[in-house]
């Protein structure tokens, strides 16, 4: 075993137990019992801190946020939720906006000195933007990668077969450095459930990467949907390999009929994503969770032409989702917090994940007695340490 090259004592652990961490490497090689010996390496002292592992932001976009920038404020739809009004009208902000690399950067900050280590987010690639958007965001992971770990979904917010040479742009943006394929509501949006599928599908297929499909539509609609994106992945052998993101169809549909549309979704090794967003329907998590669906979350918009919400706090996220799913045990609450570490961790398929000796030593400090308390109090004081690191602490990035 390599020598212990930090060694973080007295970590209070989710089962209440006071551990040392021996990190090297970037990786946690011992985790042991907390000894009162003076440690031969170089040591941090934890105080007693509850240590869990860094948050996982499974859904984002750092391409069309305003956070840090000038405050726009939010316009509603003429008739209801629109996704095509919404995306007009986040092109018309767009145009008045902060340089997209300034963004992006003011909102992984946030996300950082919350205490995410990991994040998958969408970014634009279709024939309005073209391969732009990917180009900024992609420099941008560039800069940050010691401080997070970063996916990017090739994310067709215009629509693929609606938008004007998005097929190729798709594939491209793979070649480039995304490393999954997204959609947008094949049924609704593109009217072609099949052919949005293809094009989907086919560049997953032909590349070798997974897939995350935002699903907005309800009802039978979303439903149908969600059936073929199951058959799909099951005909493909991708099980374990896609995502859906929102699915809100699953939170508006008799419960019979959704633990039928639970069970196929298990079976077909498909993720749900949800961020339990404030007005809409979503799914059971629950549910969910008992029929054996991955279901993950992430902040999904945050300040931007969407809504004016979002602080990119992933723990807070998890309360948000036990308080609006009537969470209320301990069990219960660690089932919240699961959502947004281990589940996410297991939907974005991360190697070295957890609190474990041979993980990556990312890892978060709160002031709170255990897990369920941490949910409900989401404290403000903690310390965010990635490859054993310390980046962020009480709210603020640390600068190498």
């Amino acid at each position: 075993m390599s020598p212990i090259e930090t060694l973080f004592t007295r970590a209070k652990l989710a089962d209440g137990s006071l551990k040392d961490i021996g990190v090297s490497g970037g990786r946690i090689i011992s985790i042991d019992p907390s000894s009162a010996e003076a440690p031969l390496a170089e040591s941090v002292d934890l105080g007693g801190a509850l240590v869990v592992p860094g948050f996982v932001e499974g859904h984002i976009h750092l391409d069309t946020s305003f956070f840090g920038d000038a405050w726009i404020p939010h316009k509603p739809c003429t008739n209801g939720f629109d996704v095509h009004e919404r995306v007009a009208f986040q092109a018309q902000n767009m145009a008045q906006a902060a340089p997209m690399d300034e963004r992006a950067r003011n909102q992984l900050d946030l996300c950082i000195a919350n205490g995410s280590t990991q994040m998958r987010s969408h970014v634009m690639v279709d024939g309005s933007v073209g391969l732009k958007s990917l180009g900024t965001v992609l420099a941008v992971r560039e800069d940050y990668r010691d401080y997070i770990d970063i996916q990017l979904v090739a994310f067709p917010q215009s629509g693929i077969l609606k938008s004007s040479g998005t097929p190729q742009l798709m594939d491209e943006a793979i070649s480039m450095g995304a490393d999954l394929v997204g959609g947008l509501d094949p049924a609704s949006f593109d009217r072609d459930v099949e052919g949005h599928l293809n094009v989907v599908f086919g560049v997953a297929e032909k590349h070798g990467v997974d897939v995350d499909i935002h699903l907005h539509d309800g009802g039978t609609l979303g439903l149908f949907t969600i059936e073929q994106i199951c058959s799909r992945t099951r005909a493909l052998s991708m099980q374990g390999h896609v995502a859906i993101s929102h699915a809100y169809g699953l939170g508006d549909l008799p419960v019979e009929a959704v633990k039928r549309a639970a069970e196929t979704i298990a079976a077909s090794g498909v993720s749900i994503m949800t961020n339990a967003p404030g007005n809409h329907a979503f799914p059971p998590v629950a549910l969910l969770r008992t029929a054996g669906v991955t279901v993950f979350s992430g902040s999904d918009n945050i300040r931007d032409s969407w809504w004016p919400y979002g602080d990119g706090d992933m723990l807070g996220r998890a309360m948000m989702i036990g308080y609006r799913s009537g969470f209320y045990t301990d069990d219960e609450l660690k089932a919240a917090f699961d959502v947004v570490t281990d589940s996410g961790a297991k939907a974005l398929r991360l190697d070295g994940y957890g609190l474990k000796i041979g993980a990556k030593a990312d890892f978060v400090t709160l002031k709170a007695e255990h897990v369920p308390e941490a949910v409900v109090a989401i404290p403000r004081e903690r310390s965010v340490y990635k490859a054993g690191r310390l980046v962020a602490r009480n709210g603020a990035v640390i600068r190498a």
